[in-house]
């Protein structure tokens, strides 16, 4: 049997789905939707498969190894992998300046 990783959304993370999802929202309903659930269907494959997301390049560049991220549309799911817990940072628009705005939020939690 595999093992099960519980999965952790953060604050902040979730401030990001909700702005992403309410921004959707009044432009396409349905749209913003099926957004929310195929974000959420993929954290859920996390608590099985959580390494299945690759490292971030961008923080891969710097020796930061800790993060990876799993890509659902134009969004990056940011995420850790913490003894047998999945902590999602947070959900980042890949079509922005992607150092600079991973750096900014990550750097929220500490």
């Amino acid at each position: 049997m595999s093992r099960k990783y519980k999965t952790i959304i953060s604050r902040f993370a979730e401030d990001d789905l909700y702005e992403i999802i309410d921004y959707y929202k009044s432009i396409n309903f349905d749209f913003a939707a099926k957004l929310l659930i195929s974000i959420e269907e993929k954290i859920q494959k996390l608590k099985l498969f959580p390494e299945q997301g690759r490292i971030v390049p961008e923080l891969e560049q710097q020796n930061i190894i800790d993060y990876r991220e799993l890509i659902e549309g134009n969004y990056r799911i940011i995420y850790t992998i913490q003894e047998d817990i999945v902590i999602i940072h947070t959900i980042i628009d890949s079509r922005r300046n992607l150092e600079d705005l991973i750096i900014k939020k990550l750097m929220r939690n500490y």
